[in-house]
């Protein structure tokens, strides 16, 4: 069964009795070299537990089920379950669950289905929901090895970006303090049913296998990282002054010439690891 095929998309969803749904940003792979492509790049080794998050009418899940020992997929729709019952009948590997990955209980799951093997994440993610999807996954304390999303094409260039360009934001650097990304590969609008208004982008997230990065405060460590991008267009002490009036401008500049910046540098030029030098610094 060629889940990629139209044809047969439509008519599984038609048996199903079910359509297109917009509030959950289906757009369903057309294009069986996709998903083959984002199943290849995964992980590195096949002994493993991947979790799957809106499989859709499961053309992912397959290639996943084909190359790795075991996958959980999470599925929203519950229109779409009897369609995954059908799809996937042949892998004895594969669990579908009917749950919202933002309310799901990520520890209990990886430590029902996981069996002491490594956890990687692989996710064709809705655009509306990217970044909550993606700190609710690093943020949730899992020890997750590596995370393989599509994203929008955009969202994948801030996801890649480096300090100073246009593109590092907030959740580059929050992203930094869990892992590196990597950018793979360009997905065309036209490779998805039905078609998005833009194109997307494969990103790998490899999670440290130990932390980084222990600053003093970690909510400290967010909240400047929050401020300072909020107000990205201002100098960056001018942004941690309106948002944490706490501390004086005379205490910012200190601390932000101490890291290694001048008194009119910008958020964006900063480093994951120079918010961490800054925040240990102001905590102290």
């Amino acid at each position: 069964m060629d889940l990629c095929n139209l044809s047969v998309i439509k008519s599984l969803m038609s048996e199903a009795g079910i359509t297109f749904r917009k509030e959950f940003g289906q757009n369903f792979l057309n294009n069986r070299m996709i998903p083959e492509e984002i199943a290849e790049s995964c992980a590195d080794t096949s002994d493993r537990l991947v979790i799957e998050i809106g499989p859709g009418v499961g053309c992912l899940t397959q290639e996943l089920a084909m190359r790795f020992s075991r996958v959980v997929a999470i599925e929203i729709d519950k229109g779409l379950i009897p369609v995954l019952d059908k799809t996937l009948a042949e892998f004895d590997n594969v669990t579908v669950i009917n749950a919202d990955v933002m309310d799901i209980d990520l520890g209990e799951l990886v430590e029902k289905y996981s069996d002491g093997k490594p956890v990687s994440v692989c996710a064709n993610l809705p655009y509306y929901i990217t970044t909550p999807i993606l700190m609710r996954l690093l943020e949730s304390g899992v020890k997750f090895d590596t995370i393989t999303v599509m994203v929008q094409k955009e969202v994948a260039a801030r996801l890649s970006a480096e300090p100073g360009s246009s593109d590092w934001g907030a959740i580059t650097a929050s992203i930094g303090f869990y892992g590196t990304v990597k950018r793979l590969f360009k997905v065309p609008a036209g490779c998805f049913v039905p078609a998005p208004k833009v194109d997307s982008a494969v990103v790998r997230i490899d999670l440290y296998k130990e932390p980084k990065y222990s600053p003093k405060d970690e909510k400290l460590f967010r909240a400047l990282i929050k401020a300072a991008f909020e107000m990205r267009r201002k100098t960056l002490v001018n942004a941690l002054s309106a948002k944490l009036p706490r501390y004086s401008r005379e205490e910012l500049c200190e601390a932000i010439v101490a890291i290694g910046h001048s008194e009119t540098v910008r958020g964006e030029r900063l480093s994951t690891e120079d918010f961490v030098k800054l925040s240990d610094l102001l905590a102290k």
